[in-house]
């Protein structure tokens, strides 16, 4: 973490020192949030509509913090301060000095889907040959980033940051604070149509993440997605010079690509055009995440990781949870709980690993609504529920009034008696828990925003009759 005294933070944010004799006062790491103080931290109190950090700063430093910083149009300090214009900004700017002061290289990760996931592959073949640091969770904000660099040992030599967006310009600022030297694009799929309203929109965001780059920085990407490449050759794109372009996917028309492909019950094997031989061992379900897995080995491959240490790193890599997490409930049912987000990206791709569960009685899909998709989203919705057929899945539950339309969608090819649409949550329990049989397999998948966490507990729990 950043230690350094109120002088060199002062220096290093733009701001000043309230009280010169405080200018030695050691700070240990930056909080911004007030229940989360730690011995001699730096409290920086951030403002929103409903709330203003100041007002908790006296208690911040009673609990323990060493001193905060503090806007200047706020009044009067109640203690050892560094004082300036805005505090939002001086985090950035705190966190972008940092990261040049540790000399650490950045890897940039960002993209609709997969992200998360692939910032923890990245970080795993790194950390078996550099001293690396990753976001933790989804902090890929304009907030989080700058805590995650922040909380950065001095000593690191990689960090590896996900950006994440709502909106234009976001990753933009983003990019321009950690400054990568390698940019990773996993896809550009349907999330954040109801803000951006195209995937082109979509597309010309993510690219953001070019505006900070190091010149001569490698640009990797998913070379399946043919917006990239349009994209990157508009002429208000950001282009840094001499920048490098690899490509992934399952094309062979990639750079990398997956030669071959065999699902396991709880792992995937895969080999790859880069690395051949014995197959590579992933701890995780599905094509869409062998892509992801793609993608880090092209990023290990730039910073010189052998092959032996890429096996490694693979096979025992660690993964933020709710991405197709594999339950076995208390009865013997197989629950695959991917309850944490969805687009119609993901949610093809869930189904996909569904498809491929072979051995099982019955392959149960309980989807759920699919949020911000814009003035498209019945149509999406209709589209997974089309895409349904007897050899992906035997039995349907549809959760929510967009759920619906999965159910109509996909009364095309299922038959009726194997299509269950509810807009009760209790009902659909009730009626799945009653349906299931131990050696069945559920896929639990929508938006964060359906809590189908319930569902997944429901069926972990249950005690079936059959």
């Amino acid at each position: 973490m950043i230690i350094r005294n109120l002088a060199d933070i002062a220096a290093m944010c733009g701001g000043q020192v309230r009280e010169a004799a405080d200018s030695g006062i050691a700070v240990r790491g930056a909080v911004t949030d007030s229940r989360q103080i730690t011995q001699d931290c730096l409290f920086i109190p951030l403002s929103g509509e409903r709330f203003d950090g100041h007002d908790f700063a006296a208690d911040c430093l009673v609990a323990g913090a060493a001193a905060t910083l503090w806007e200047r149009s706020k009044g009067t300090p109640p203690g050892p301060a560094v004082l300036v214009d805005d505090c939002l900004e001086a985090l950035q700017t705190l966190a972008k000095s940092y990261l040049i002061q540790t000399g650490a290289k950045v890897v940039g990760i960002t993209g609709s889907n997969g992200k998360t996931t692939t910032k923890d592959l990245v970080y795993s073949l790194l950390s078996t040959t550099y001293k690396v640091h990753k976001t933790k969770g989804n902090f890929n904000n304009h907030i989080g980033l700058p805590l995650t660099v922040l909380a950065m040992p001095e000593d690191t030599e990689i960090a590896v940051l996900e950006m994440g967006m709502s909106g234009r310009r976001e990753i933009e600022l983003l990019s321009k604070l950690a400054e990568p030297e390698t940019a990773v694009i996993t896809n550009i799929g349907e999330a954040h149509l109801l803000q951006l309203g195209s995937r082109e929109e979509i597309a010309r965001a993510k690219l953001e993440i070019l505006a900070g780059m190091k010149p001569g920085g490698l640009f990797v990407y998913n070379g399946d997605e043919p917006l990239i490449p349009r994209v990157l050759n508009e002429a208000d794109t950001h282009k840094p010079d001499r920048l490098r372009t690899v490509t992934f996917g399952l094309g062979q028309g990639n750079d990398e690509y997956p030669t071959g492909m065999m699902f396991m019950e709880d792992r995937t094997l895969f080999t790859s055009r880069g690395i051949g031989g014995e197959p590579l061992e992933l701890p995780l379900l599905g094509e869409h995440n062998v892509v992801n897995a793609l993608a880090a080995l092209a990023v290990a491959r730039r910073y010189g990781v052998g092959e032996a240490a890429i096996r490694d790193g693979l096979r025992h890599a660690e993964l933020t949870g709710m991405r197709i997490e594999r339950i076995v409930g208390a009865s013997g049912v197989t629950i695959l709980n991917d309850a944490y987000n969805a687009s119609p990206t993901s949610m093809k791709a869930a189904i996909g690993v569904l498809e491929k569960m072979k051995g099982f009685r019955q392959r149960i899909a309980v989807l759920g609504d699919m949020l911000e998709l814009g003035a498209s989203e019945e149509e999406y919705h209709r589209e997974i529920g089309a895409s349904l057929t007897p050899d992906k899945v035997d039995q349907l539950f549809t959760y929510g009034t967009l759920g619906l339309k999965i159910a109509e969608g996909a009364a095309g090819h299922l038959k009726p008696a194997r299509i269950h649409a509810y807009t009760d949550k209790t009902e659909l329990i009730r009626d799945l828990t009653s349906l299931i049989h131990p050696k069945d397999v559920v896929l639990v998948k929508a938006s964060r925003g359906m809590k189908l966490e319930e569902v997944v507990d429901a069926v972990k729990h249950n005690i079936l009759k059959h």
